[in-house]
């Protein structure tokens, strides 16, 4: 196995991927955020804070659970899954919003802002605004306001305001680059929350950290289950951090790695969000990363039925651990998806994030190829309370 840097080194780069692609005028900010951020984790004040919200708001930890029924239906390899989906907010997106939260608060700052897919980052962003009291706005693309209605009406109850974004394709992207325009107009006094290991340094870095809590869990979990590490890990890949938060502890162990993107309805242009599948490298949203582009280096339009999913970019972190072959990205498409939603929920009565049912699909893939005595982990990242609408209408019900 090939060795891994400590990364990012000072210029905030994964190998060649991630840095700083941002105008000049604004990298004071980000390298202020860069530095406030390294002083509270050496705050005693601000660490405990973070891990009694962890443990007394969020619930950690959350469970390691071994699915029986799942693991009997497929045969071969014993499946566990990591229950982020029992997070208070219903995702693992509350481990890192919490943390923006109170550095935000920590730095002075007056509004966290936001863009989100399928909702859960908004709500997660939303919810931890509330207890520190700091003013929320969540940017948010048409046709994810349309499918994620429920976590729209949570945003809102949280007193957060959302901003539906009906630019470009009206998804994911969109909802970044609106979010991204209203901040550069005041960054002195609002807090970008980026969803994900994604933007400019020290954003990746940051939610890389703060979302290291799952597989830091994770392995104590097993060890004390099975007296051994996993064979296999597998979970999501959108903008990768409900994945890097699983595989961060396990990087330099032996255990094979699996990141599964969607690839929507075909491998056709505007189909799908497969990007380190499909993607070359490029710069999007103050980063150099694996993209879907055209020969101008404009990001493509993109589909997932999954609306966390459907972004054209990806982690730089990610990209580098590719690049290396250290995991291994596959894909599901949504027909593969919806079927793992709807087992997972009739064998286990556990109704999994659209997300979350594209690794679900890859391990239907891979358990039965496996020996009984081999352990898969999955990264359940998320409930599917938002998505029951859209499935009802895509079933029929």
């Amino acid at each position: 196995m090939k060795k891994i840097k400590h990364l990012p080194n000072k210029d905030g780069l994964y190998g060649q991927y991630g840095g700083q692609q941002i105008p000049p005028e604004l990298k004071g900010i980000f390298d202020e955020i860069a530095v406030a951020y390294k002083k509270a984790l050496k705050d005693k004040q601000f660490t405990d804070e973070y891990q009694r919200l962890l443990s007394e708001y969020v619930g950690r930890p959350s469970p390691l659970y071994q699915a029986k029924n799942l693991t009997k239906k497929l045969g071969g390899a014993k499946i566990y899954l990591k229950r982020e989906d029992l997070n208070h907010t219903g995702a693992h997106k509350i481990n890192h919003t919490l943390g923006e939260a109170l550095l935000a608060k920590r730095m002075g700052k007056t509004k966290l802002l936001a863009e989100t897919g399928a909702g859960q980052h908004g709500v997660a962003l939303a919810t931890a605004a509330a207890i520190v009291g700091i003013e929320c706005e969540i940017h948010m693309g048409a046709i994810d306001v349309d499918k994620q209605h429920p976590n729209v009406i949570r945003m809102k109850l949280l007193g957060a305001k959302v901003v539906t974004v009906n630019d470009g394709g009206r998804c994911l992207k969109d909802a970044v680059d609106s979010a991204f325009n209203e901040f550069v107009k005041d960054p002195q006094n609002i807090f970008f929350g980026i969803g994900s290991v994604v933007g400019p340094h020290p954003f990746p870095m940051i939610v890389k950290q703060f979302q290291s809590v799952v597989g830091r869990e994770t392995k104590k979990q097993i060890l004390k289950a099975e007296n051994k590490l996993p064979d296999y890990l597998v979970a999501c890949v959108g903008g990768g951090s409900n994945a890097i938060g699983l595989f961060h502890e396990f990087l330099h162990d032996d255990v094979n790695i699996v990141g599964v993107e969607p690839s929507g309805k075909s491998f056709k242009v505007g189909e799908h969000a497969a990007t380190l599948t499909k993607g070359t490298p490029g710069a999007i949203h103050g980063m150099y990363t694996y993209l879907l582009q055209d020969k101008d280096g404009q990001p493509h339009p993109v589909h997932s039925i999954a609306s966390g999913l459907d972004y054209p970019g990806i982690g730089p972190i990610h990209s580098y651990l590719k690049d290396i072959a250290r995991v291994n990205y596959v894909t599901a498409n949504d027909k593969e998806a919806i079927e793992a939603f709807q087992l997972l929920s009739k064998l286990e009565g556990i109704i999994p994030a659209l997300e979350s049912a594209h690794a679900i699909a890859e391990v239907m893939k891979l358990a039965p190829k496996l020996d009984k005595s081999e352990v898969i982990i999955m990264n359940l990242s998320g409930r599917g309370d938002k998505d029951i609408d859209y499935i009802t209408d895509y079933l029929g019900m």
